[in-house]
């Protein structure tokens, strides 16, 4: 991981506090790590956390950043090696799947030309969803590498497929796409 750039995208689900380790052993493998959240993933973990982690701004607006005149979805699609979405809402995914381009994220994916990672997190009922279904397929067809989500109790007081894959099966996943 040494001296690549990674974009860490995060969408709102419990799961965040899972990548929020994934993101600190990406730094201390000495990889450049730039953390794009959505509206709801600050719910969860709080951009502090990722700053801290990091050592970077966190990015979650399309138009708050002086530092990226071009847009932050330029700017960062362009310096990044991999982007990986974790843990990822049925919300992304359909975004993601249909093109839809109304946040920072959803933005910067569309404009991300390297290889993509994501790692789905939600309710079971939820995964089983026959749009969600389509959507995770859709973006198989795109190209998009999953880590598909563990078997396991959900924050819903439930048990099922739905539990984000253990950060180290996202770290191995990044690694292998690295150049």
């Amino acid at each position: 991981m040494n001296g690549h750039e990674l974009l860490i995208g995060v969408t709102g689900g419990i799961a965040a506090y899972k990548t929020a380790a994934m993101v600190s052993r990406l730094v201390q493998a000495g990889a450049g790590v730039t953390v794009v959240m959505t509206e709801a993933a600050t719910r969860f973990v709080g951009a502090t956390t990722f700053e801290a982690l990091t050592g970077r701004t966190v990015c979650n607006s399309l138009f708050d950043h002086p530092e990226y005149p071009l847009g932050g979805h330029v700017s960062l699609a362009d310096k990044a090696d991999v982007m990986c979405v974790a843990p990822a809402t049925a919300n992304f995914l359909a975004k993601a799947a249909h093109g839809i381009a109304d946040d920072l994220l959803s933005t910067l994916y569309l404009a991300f030309p390297g290889p993509v990672v994501i790692a789905p997190a939600m309710n079971t009922v939820m995964w089983n969803q026959p749009a969600v279904r389509r959507n995770v397929q859709q973006l198989r067809d795109d190209g998009v590498h999953f880590i598909d989500p563990q078997d396991g109790w959900l924050s819903c007081r439930a048990s099922g497929p739905g539990r984000m894959a253990d950060p180290q099966q996202i770290l191995d996943a990044i690694d292998r796409l690295l150049p």
